[in-house]
């Protein structure tokens, strides 16, 4: 997949671990702000806030407004996709970009029973080479994936995938 480099306005906007869960919730499934609040136990004004920053900065694209339970106008959000086309290294936000892509990756499992966790540990030791072409094998089966249809009906599932230095 061809990514770009984000800009400073996007690397921004994904330093967030509440923004993040935020695109995962709208991937497949429009969510209006009060939906969003609900979902994430929040208040409505603090995520209308990281909604209009997502939908400023292309992770979010409105869509047809509909009429809640009450007959008020609610504006439904969905995700773009965008996050997945960009590389965030070399900005001044990346290290506050992995703290929350970890943030997320810990609110959203401790809402699920640890049952339904599938956890596989391994540690390798590669040399460089061997390393490199391991995280390029991992990254790109993860593209491929990411680049299928999303199939009707079926299940959704969220992937984490980290490296780090076993000491």
């Amino acid at each position: 997949m061809d990514r770009r480099k984000a800009t400073e306005a996007e690397a921004s906007a994904l330093a967030s671990g509440i923004r993040l869960r935020i695109i995962r919730l709208t991937k497949g499934e429009a969510l209006t702000n009060k939906e969003l609040a609900e979902r994430l136990g929040r208040d409505p004004a603090t995520t209308l806030h990281h909604v209009r920053k997502l939908v400023e900065t292309g992770f979010l694209e409105p869509q047809p407004p509909r009429r809640g339970k009450r007959g008020a106008k609610e504006i439904p959000y969905l995700s773009t996709g965008l996050s997945w086309a960009l590389l965030c290294q070399g900005s001044p936000h990346h290290r506050d970009i992995k703290q929350a892509v970890l943030e997320a990756y810990l609110g959203e499992i401790s809402e699920i029973d640890v049952g339904e966790l599938l956890q596989r540990r391994l540690v390798l030791t590669l040399g460089p080479d061997a390393r490199e072409e391991f995280e390029q094998r991992i990254n790109s089966l993860l593209d491929e994936f990411a680049a299928r249809a999303d199939e009707g009906g079926a299940d959704a599932f969220a992937i984490y995938v980290a490296t780090y230095p076993s000491r």
